[in-house]
């Protein structure tokens, strides 16, 4: 037997160097990349109207030409009532108070590009349906449209434009952000310049819901955030879409990223929950739709990342859970790097990606969790029992792909026959043993329908 093994390694090494020194083109890409159907519902960001008339607050039948004003008057409890614009800087004291637009346009508060617009400091605040506008442009001094100091505060159903920071959460618990549209500078270039659409420093128990992000530099940069609720929010045309920075237990749910530099970058955080959001086109510089970076006990299930350069990059990370996610038409499915050879990966659906899986790691990995595997749109498979799993494993990163990943040039034989037989070799007959990525149970049916993204 070992002479039979030491004889189908000669052969296929001299497979492979006939198939480099032979002059043929691999076969052109037939993905359909561009006939993806993707249509989110975004607000047309530069397109709202803002009030022209003098602002007035109102509060306890009293009226006053400022907010300010207004707010000195107040009384713990109180709603203050804001109609047409107001141009200055107002901070909030007085807990439990209540700042709302009178019913029809908002009104807004403009901040006249110089600092922070909204500072709440009292315990409770409230901010809804306020349109916050034109705060100071320096990063560096984290000059934001509202500043939070406020725990228990709520920011709903209310818009931020012309912002440098957004909204900064600074080391309070339990706030709630819902429903707010937030747009940055879309002139600010390089992207690195801007600030964060939300930023959240040292916070627990806060809820981020339903937000719309676009033109700041990360839509929700999480720095030391515990136990954050992340849902529902869209973000478009940023660096990262949403970023995580030692923060530990914080759920992330049915969000959506699409045309960012990275959908979503998790570093340096552990027990993650990533489930149910898509990340679809999300093609700059790095081009991940999910990003993990030293990510260690996380799950990440139920996410459509589609159409980026790669659909979820691994690095340096450990004790994951990745399953059930649909990975498609992405230029490299899944990027393993730096060790991260420990985590438990089933019930995906890879589907149409240029390259499956790209394997940078040591030892071989095996891709399953009791018997069930993934399914691969280019894997051959065989179902003997009638269980859905096939009985011939699958080398989506093995021999060829590391090859490629070391011989660039190889690339261009990628659908040659000669490689085609190293393949078969490695998932039909275990006498090539390289480190990468095997399946062992590969299903034969997707658990997902990604014909639906397709017109």
């Amino acid at each position: 037997m070992r002479a039979l093994e030491r004889g189908f390694v000669v052969a296929a090494a001299v497979i492979v160097v006939a198939s480099l020194a032979a002059v043929v083109a691999a076969p052109s890409d037939a993905h359909g990349h561009d006939s993806l159907r993707f249509d989110p519902d975004v607000p047309a960001e530069y397109s709202f109207a803002a009030p022209t008339t003098r602002g007035t607050a109102t509060v306890d039948g009293q009226r006053f030409a400022s907010v300010t004003a207004a707010v000195a008057a107040a009384e713990p409890g109180d709603t203050i009532v804001l109609r047409g614009r107001f141009k200055e800087h107002v901070t909030v004291d007085t807990p439990d108070l209540t700042l709302t637009s009178a019913p029809g346009r908002l009104a807004m508060i403009d901040g006249g590009g110089v600092d922070d617009v909204l500072t709440l400091n009292g315990a409770n605040a409230t901010v809804r349906r306020v349109w916050i506008a034109n705060s100071g442009s320096d990063a560096s001094g984290n000059d934001a449209g509202i500043w939070v100091n406020s725990t228990g505060a709520r920011i709903v159903d209310s818009r931020l434009t012309r912002i440098t920071f957004g909204l900064w959460v600074d080391g309070v618990d339990d706030v709630l952000i819902r429903n707010n549209t937030i747009v940055g500078r879309e002139s600010v270039r390089p992207l690195s310049y801007r600030g964060n659409g939300v930023q959240l420093w040292k916070t627990a128990g806060t809820q981020v819901t339903g937000n719309h992000i676009t033109d700041v530099r990360d839509g929700i940069y999480y720095s030391w955030a515990s136990e954050v609720l992340g849902n529902r929010n869209v973000m478009w045309d940023l660096r990262y879409g949403i970023h995580y920075m030692y923060s530990d237990d914080c759920r992330l749910v049915n969000n959506t990223a699409f045309g960012n530099d990275v959908g979503y970058a998790l570093m340096v955080s552990q027990r993650l929950e990533i489930v149910n959001n898509i990340a679809v086109n999300n093609h700059g510089k790095s081009g991940h739709g999910i990003l993990a970076k030293s990510i260690d006990k996380t799950t990440i299930r139920g996410n459509v990342l589609i159409g980026n350069r790669k659909g979820l990059y691994v690095f340096n990370s450990l004790d994951n859970v990745i399953a059930d996610n649909l990975v498609m038409a992405n230029d490299i499915g899944v990027h393993l790097a730096a060790g991260s050879v420990r985590e438990e990966v089933y019930n995906n659906s890879f589907v149409r990606n240029d390259e499956p899986v790209r394997a940078v790691i040591g030892e071989q990995v095996a891709w399953n969790e009791s018997g069930v595997g993934n399914y691969w749109s280019g894997a051959s498979t065989a179902d003997v029992d009638g269980d859905g799993m096939s009985d011939v494993r699958y080398r989506p990163a093995g021999l060829v792909e590391r090859l490629m990943v070391t011989e660039p040039i190889a690339r261009v034989f990628a659908d040659s026959p000669a490689f085609s037989a190293i393949r078969l070799a490695e998932s039909s007959i275990p006498v090539i043993e390289s480190p990468g990525v095997i399946d062992h149970h590969p299903r034969v049916e997707p658990r997902h329908d990604w014909r639906t993204y397709y017109d």
